[in-house]
């Protein structure tokens, strides 16, 4: 089969306990959380959806339970075809679902997103820790509870703070552009500008 054929029969034949979503754009799907990893690899494995575009979350508000639903959306790169795929999270205290990196590696980064922005855990990550906010920020800014202006929060880190934690110099990699090593790993290719003399206790140089 490929993404060019039906989606939904294949995944209504193929996985009895997928339902079909409401959906403006993509065809949608909500699968149980206990098999979302086996539908993900029989979308990809199957049905021609070979790339892994996008992982995020909702958070529906700490009034809904369940209150969080993660979402992938997958791609076929021969059937230039889009598919989405949601699951909802059992546990609103700590929403937690497989990690998808063991199909696809380059969930590495969106599960640690998703983590990031909404506090959701993804069991089996190889090294899930914060991509954007510092290790240590207390928020989830993704989460409906966090205010739209935000919260100040000092900064731990003496290299952008005095020991009151009042930021003293610039936020970390401003002065791009940002480049990756050519080849390098996931784990060691994550973005750098260019100029980090400034970083180093110097004045970042002045454009031209």
């Amino acid at each position: 089969m490929t993404a060019t054929a039906d989606v939904a029969t294949f995944l209504t034949e193929r996985f009895p306990l997928v339902a079909g979503r409401p959906s403006l754009d993509y065809p949608a799907f909500n699968a149980p959380a206990a098999q979302v990893l086996e539908v993900l690899r029989g979308l990809r494995d199957e049905a021609g959806y070979d790339l892994l575009a996008d992982v995020t979350a909702i958070d529906w508000s700490a009034a809904k339970s369940p209150r969080f639903t993660v979402v992938w959306h997958l791609f076929s790169t021969v059937g230039h075809q889009y598919v989405r795929l949601a699951a909802d999270c059992a546990d609103d205290a700590h929403p937690s679902m497989p990690s998808a990196t063991g199909l696809w590696p380059g969930a590495n980064w969106h599960e640690r997103e998703a983590y990031d922005m909404f506090g959701l855990t993804f069991a089996g990550h190889p090294d899930l820790r914060r991509i954007l906010m510092w290790d240590g920020y207390p928020y989830f800014p993704l989460r409906k509870d966090f205010p739209l202006a935000g919260l100040d929060t000092a900064l731990p880190d003496l290299a952008v703070a005095d020991e009151t934690g009042v930021s003293v110099k610039p936020a970390p990699y401003m002065g791009g552009p940002f480049v990756a090593a050519p080849g390098s790993t996931i784990e060691a290719g994550e973005p750098r500008a260019k100029d980090q003399s400034w970083s180093e206790g110097q004045e970042k140089p002045k454009e031209t």
